[in-house]
Order: C-alpha cells, then sequence, then structure tokens
C-alpha cells in the first residue's frame, strides 16, 4: 500500500472518528433498546436473530440513509428536519406504549407463547432505522466542509460500519452473558463457579434494567429530535426551551446540564408518544380494530419478570 493510499485511509478514519463522537450517546441508546427485542426467544436463537437485526442495520445504513442523506443534503436539505421529526414521533410512540404496559395497559389481545421472531426482527430494524438516522446525520453533520463526495461517502460508510459493529457486539455479549455464566459455573474452580452463578442470577435483574434503560432512551432521543428539529422548521419555542435549559443548569456543571434537558426531553417525548398512541386508538376504534403495539408477544419487561 503506497504512502499516498495510507494517508487517506488514516484521514477517513480520523475524520469518521472525530465526526462520530457527538453520536456516542445515540449509540449507547442503540445498544440498551436492542437487547429488549430478543428477550423471550430461544438460548440457541439468540445470535441468529441478532445477527438478523444487524443485517438490517447495515442495510439502512448503507441502502437507505447514506443515500438519501447524501441527495437531500445536496438537493433537499430543508425535508432532512421533517425526517427525523416523523422518526422521533415514532420513538415516542415506542416508547410511551411501552411505558403503558408497565402499569398493566394493554393494546388488545396478543397471543400467549413464544415470541414470533419475524415481528421481534422486523420491530427491531423499524427502530435501528429511527436510531441509525439520527447517528448519520449527526456525523454527516459533523464533517468539515468542502470534502469532495466520494471521501464523504468514505467516511459515512466507515462510520456505519463501527457503530454497527459496536452496538451488536455490545448487543451479543449481552444477550449470551448468562450462557458465559452457566459455562462458568461448572469450572472445576470454586471462585469461578460462584461468580458465573452470581451471574446468572443477576441476568434477570440486568434485563429488565436494560428495557427501562430502553425505553427511556426511547423517549429521550425521541423527544430530543422532536423539539431541536421542530427548531429547524421554524418552531424556535422548543429548541430555544431546550437551549435554555441548558444554559441554566451550566454553572452547576456539564452533567448536571445534560441531565436537564435530556429529563426535559424525555418527558416531552412521553407526552408526544402518549398522543400518539391515543390517535392510533382512536383510529383503531374506528375502524372497529384493536390494534396490538407488542412487537412479536410478551413485553421485554413481562418475560424478564417471568425469568
Amino acid at each position: 500500500m503506497s504512502v499516498g493510499l495510507l494517508a487517506v485511509v488514516d484521514d477517513i478514519l480520523a475524520a469518521a472518528l472525530k465526526a462520530s463522537a457527538k453520536s456516542a450517546g445515540v449509540v449507547i441508546d442503540d445498544a440498551a433498546v436492542t437487547p429488549q427485542y430478543v428477550q423471550g426467544i430461544t438460548p440457541a436463537r439468540e445470535l441468529p436473530v441478532v445477527a438478523k437485526i444487524m443485517l438490517g442495520s447495515l442495510v439502512n445504513k448503507f441502502v437507505i440513509i447514506i443515500p438519501i442523506a447524501l441527495l437531500l443534503t445536496a438537493f433537499a436539505p430543508w425535508v432532512l428536519p421533517y425526517l427525523l421529526i416523523i422518526g422521533g414521533a415514532y420513538l415516542c410512540f415506542e416508547g410511551s406504549e411501552k411505558v403503558l404496559e408497565w402499569f398493566g395497559f394493554h393494546h388488545g389481545h396478543v397471543e400467549e407463547g413464544a415470541r414470533n421472531e419475524n415481528k421481534l426482527v422486523w420491530g427491531a430494524i423499524r427502530t435501528d432505522l429511527i436510531l441509525s438516522t439520527e447517528i448519520m446525520l449527526i456525523s454527516l453533520s459533523n464533517l468539515e466542509a468542502g470534502l469532495s463526495f466520494g471521501m464523504t461517502l468514505a467516511i459515512l460508510a466507515v462510520i456505519a460500519a463501527m457503530m454497527t459493529g459496536i452496538v451488536y457486539g455490545a448487543v451479543a455479549l449481552l444477550v449470551k452473558i448468562d450462557d458465559i455464566g452457566l459455562k462458568m459455573a461448572k469450572n472445576d474452580s470454586r471462585r469461578v463457579r460462584h461468580a458465573g452463578a452470581r451471574i446468572v442470577r443477576s441476568m434477570p435483574a440486568v434485563f429488565r434494567v436494560i428495557s427501562v434503560v430502553g425505553t427511556v432512551a426511547m423517549l429521550w432521543v425521541g423527544g430530543h429530535l422532536l423539539l431541536a428539529n421542530l427548531g429547524e422548521v421554524g418552531l424556535v419555542f422548543f429548541s430555544d426551551m431546550l437551549h435554555g435549559i441548558h444554559e441554566l443548569l451550566l454553572p452547576l456543571g456539564g452533567v448536571v446540564a445534560w441531565i436537564g434537558e435530556t429529563l426535559v426531553s424525555a418527558i416531552a417525548g412521553l407526552a408526544v408518544g402518549l398522543i400518539v398512541v391515543g390517535i392510533v386508538l382512536l383510529i383503531g376504534r374506528m375502524l372497529g380494530k384493536r390494534p396490538s403495539f407488542t412487537e412479536g408477544g410478551d413485553s421485554p419487561m413481562k418475560v424478564a419478570a417471568a425469568a
């Protein structure tokens, strides 16, 4: 490999790391949300399901998001905020219906038994599409001005592959860590056996926490997408409110300011999501149907609680 090509590769990697840094929070959200879709299926199908979702995520990024983002950035940049508003509303909807499930409110009949794998995969891929869109658009907005089309495409491709590997590597570890614990529990070493037993016993609680974190992440990301992008289309009250909260709390520290802004975004996301759920239920009633919002069977919270 020539020195010139090595320099180009180094520039691409450096630009990819720099541009994707601000999307780290969304990456964490993605990793927290996805394990919910794998809970409740047989252990032998966990990694294959994760692999299917990862493949869908790559298709989302390389076939849908990157081409459309580049085209819209070049010819219709004004459309992007509206797409993010729609995506944010969808995340708020998903998060809110899960919150309703926590309180025993179910939207229609769900068949008992194992979760439907195809519905699980498609539900996860739909959610990934929204989160991946935000990751890629945040990264795109942080690229240096004046880059060539080829350089921009190469950087986005590296970001897409890198983020997908990070997210689904973490997800695969999370869903199989109980199997790791079981193998440790059969080890000859007493200390290793005890550690393995503790891992196995702790997994139901771990997944309940992951389910809660994933739901809050949906509401936070969805609410933030809505509030920030409403400002981009002229409704600046909401984006100014977020900025004002951040500035008000900033003297108390960056972490406190971030928590305050995140809390407001999550509350807004829950409010919008409940409105969307109500609208969907109303339309369903008008059409004589009772929509079920649970992807593929029992909710992850119920599955984890029964584990």
